[in-house]
């Protein structure tokens, strides 16, 4: 009787953390063509129109493909998705390595963008699959290692490229080695997901901004516009920027002056996630506005000095007013709705992210890139204004409460990706009750039932120690819920309280720290799980 080999894989931690790397690589990747723009724009002799097209393109394709084929790992499973998408950039850096003219370049970005779309929901679910029970540690990677990926992608390759040898090449043969690396680790992780039917109607795309949240959508919309525009502009025109403002030919200003700005929005995001939307937006806003101010001074005066401080205080404003923004419009709307309204979201972004930056393209080409980048400060500033005017304006638009604990999930980076279905589950948009509720129950452990279980928010600050049921049913303004057992025939009754922090326990089994609230009350007999 022969014996059974059975294929060794990774442990759950080590096999997370690989993704939260390939996460922040494909970010890097998709970052590394910045610097590199204006030296195929001299060796292939192209227009800034031309340079900004290439860089739309990548764009457009992405957009694309979140949109049809964002859902697909949820019916083939997250490994084959990630790796078909690490296929495109392979040979996204096969045709980079082999270009020899402008045409390969649009080829080129355009499997960039196909990988990206590809790969990063599947990622962002598995993270949220294999992240340790409770936590929010898969949003908060996927969020600063995005924008860490873009600062740290524009930043290494254009130091690649000025002092290493073999300018254009060197970079794309790194990445090359690191996607080939990558796809053998993910043969040694255990796919997270699961397969079932029904790939093909998960190609139709769900667009929709439900009508309570279309007034937050209007108001905030000329924000996002700004952000995504001011980062469209840098990531393109950028490099071009910095050697104007520097007056030097070097090209290691112009991967720093990406690094700055993402690198300032995402430590901006990251440390000050616990404030209310509200003020988030508003100070993002007075920021953006006041580094534009900066950054117009400068490029006026070609100052370098003040250029660089220009971004950073436009970059803080650039990560507080994308968290800021995203959590104020998803807010009002159900759990249900979600996935529509991110999509509308995402596809104003990315026209933001794209239109703008060509039409800078042409207006460098015919105006020159000086007089160009002072109107181009000059309209993110006014959208900027507008935004906080209407912010004003409406002062009972999520008025300014600290965010709970729950609430303080990290949204994506800003000019990254839209969050994986998986994370906006929930009532709060936090995945971690979702995945272990399911986990638990896969499991046949307890779950929870009743419309009182409808709005659920987990508590990520300072749990009491976990009590059973029987001591929760000895206290003062107990109130109860069905808890069903699947593993005896007893029916535990679990406390209900509002604005209060539980950690419940079923027989042994720590489940979650929740925040409780009761939902409208509704008439009709309900049941669910």
């Amino acid at each position: 009787m022969g014996k059974q080999h059975t294929r060794r894989t990774l442990p759950r931690a080590a096999a997370f953390w690989v993704l939260a790397a390939l996460f922040l690589i494909l970010f890097f990747a998709s970052a590394a063509a910045s610097p590199l723009y204006g030296v195929y724009q001299v060796r292939f002799h192209f227009s800034a129109a031309t340079l900004t097209a290439v860089f739309a393109v990548y764009v457009l394709v992405l957009l694309l493909t979140l949109l049809f084929l964002g859902s697909v790992s949820d019916y083939l499973g997250r490994l084959p998705v990630i790796i078909l998408a690490l296929v495109f950039s392979v040979a996204a850096c096969l045709v980079f390595l082999s270009a020899r003219d402008v045409g390969e370049l649009y080829a080129a970005r355009a499997l960039q963008g196909v990988a990206t779309g590809l790969a990063t929901g599947p990622i962002g679910a598995a993270l949220i699959d294999l992240q340790p029970p409770g936590s929010q540690r898969a949003p908060l990677v996927t969020s600063v290692f995005s924008s860490l990926g873009l600062a740290l992608g524009s930043l290494i390759t254009s130091m690649l490229v000025q002092y290493a040898p073999a300018p254009t090449r060197l970079i794309w043969w790194a990445m090359l080695a690191v996607f080939v690396v990558s796809i053998v680790a993910l043969l040694f992780i255990a796919e997270p997901g699961s397969r079932r039917p029904g790939v093909l109607a998960s190609l139709k795309p769900r667009v929709a901004v439900p009508p309570a949240a279309r007034g937050t959508f209007v108001g905030v919309l000329p924000s996002l516009v700004a952000i995504w525009a001011l980062g469209g502009l840098f990531l393109s025109l950028g490099p071009s920027l910095a050697a104007e403002a520097t007056r030097s030919s070097n090209l290691v200003p112009g991967g720093l002056v990406i690094f700055v700005l993402f690198g300032a929005g995402a430590a901006a995001a990251y440390g000050l996630r616990a404030i209310s939307s509200r003020k988030a937006l508003l100070a993002g806003c007075l920021l953006l506005i006041a580094g534009m101010a900066i950054t117009f001074g400068a490029i006026a005066t070609t100052t370098s000095a003040a250029f660089y401080v220009g971004t950073a205080v436009a970059g803080t404003g650039f990560g507080l007013v994308s968290l800021g923004s995203f959590r104020m419009i998803t807010g009002r709307a159900t759990p249900g709705q979600r996935a529509g309204l991110v999509a509308a979201i995402y596809i104003a972004g990315y026209l933001a992210f794209s239109i703008p930056a060509l039409i800078a393209g042409v207006a460098a080409t015919k105006f020159g890139l000086h007089s160009t980048a002072l109107v181009y400060a000059v309209v993110l500033a006014a959208l900027a204004a507008a935004a906080a005017g209407i912010l004003l304006l409406r002062p009972d638009e999520d008025r300014s409460q600290p965010a709970s604990a729950a609430y303080a999930v990290m949204p994506p980076g800003p000019c990254a990706v839209p969050p994986c279905a998986q994370a906006m589950n929930t009532s709060n948009g936090d995945p971690a009750t979702t995945t272990e509720i399911r986990r638990l129950t896969d499991r046949g452990h307890s779950f929870l039932t009743g419309p009182r279980f409808e709005r659920l928010r987990v508590a990520g600050d300072g749990l009491p120690r976990a009590r059973s049921v029987r001591e929760r049913q000895a206290e003062p303004g107990f109130d109860s819920g069905n808890v069903h057992d699947r593993q005896g025939p007893r029916q535990l009754r679990v406390p209900v309280l509002d604005g209060q922090v539980d950690r419940l326990m079923f027989g042994e089994c720590p489940l979650l720290g929740m925040r409780l609230g009761h939902a409208a009350p509704d008439p009709r007999p309900r049941g669910g799980h």
